[in-house]
């Protein structure tokens, strides 16, 4: 069962447009999966399932470094290449081009969307919510982050008490502390602003807002977090 729930949609005029959030997704580790595989009665050790779903994972990582592309019942990949090449005579460089991993569902997949029920839970959230992440030093949107440079949230709901440890824009990496932005240069309910602190760790990050803003009258008592959704990569 998917449970969702409602929050006003920024991305349309209409004042009485909502859309829907997901809610209370459960996410499953590779050890869960065997865990699963197993209560199946499989023949097989958990042992065995374990080194092939290894030798698995490597061969498909193989294909993809070697710039190949995977067509399975679970997903199917394409690569792409984004940046501007200067005249036909230029070349692949890293420090301007970008190689992309597409991904979409395979057949196995497909057939499971269609037998996904999904319930509503409560009412609209109130919770803080980001709808682009923009790193100004590189000029990227929804991608990548500069150490030591200036990240703009746009959204609704994301003023916060600057003066409250537990608010304010936080950089929550993969593994490891989260990291609060301690200068923030605009903070307003639909936009924030903050200096990227240049210590951060180069990797892959989550970009959280926490308030108890309550858009008038006294703050909230418990702090609300609104989560980007897609991971950011923090560069140098």
């Amino acid at each position: 069962m998917l449970k969702y729930s409602l929050r006003e949609n920024l991305l349309t005029a209409a004042p009485d447009d909502f859309m829907a959030q997901t809610q209370d997704v459960r996410s499953y580790t590779l050890d869960e999966i065997i865990d699963l595989m197993m209560q199946k009665g499989s023949t097989l050790t958990r042992a065995d399932v374990s080194a092939v779903l290894q030798i698995y994972g490597e061969v498909c990582a193989s294909l993809i470094a070697d710039g190949s592309a995977l067509n399975t019942p679970l997903m199917n990949t394409a690569l792409s290449i984004s940046g501007v090449f200067n005249g036909a005579n230029d070349s692949f460089d890293k420090k301007r081009h970008t190689v992309n991993l597409n991904m979409t569902a395979g057949t196995a997949l497909k057939a499971a969307i269609g037998k996904i029920r999904c319930e509503k839970t409560g009412t609209a959230s109130t919770d803080p919510y980001i709808t682009e992440v923009s790193d100004i030093v590189s000029g990227t949107v929804n991608t990548t982050l500069t150490k030591g440079g200036v990240v703009q949230l746009t959204g609704s709901r994301l003023k916060f008490n600057q003066k409250d440890a537990a608010q304010g824009i936080f950089f929550i990496p993969e593994t490891g502390n989260l990291v609060r932005a301690s200068v923030i240069a605009e903070n307003k309910p639909a936009r924030v602003m903050a200096i990227i602190p240049a210590d951060l760790a180069a990797g892959t990050y989550y970009i959280e807002v926490r308030s108890k803003h309550s858009g008038g009258g006294k703050p909230l008592k418990a702090v609300k977090a609104g989560r980007f959704a897609k991971p950011l990569t923090v560069v140098p």
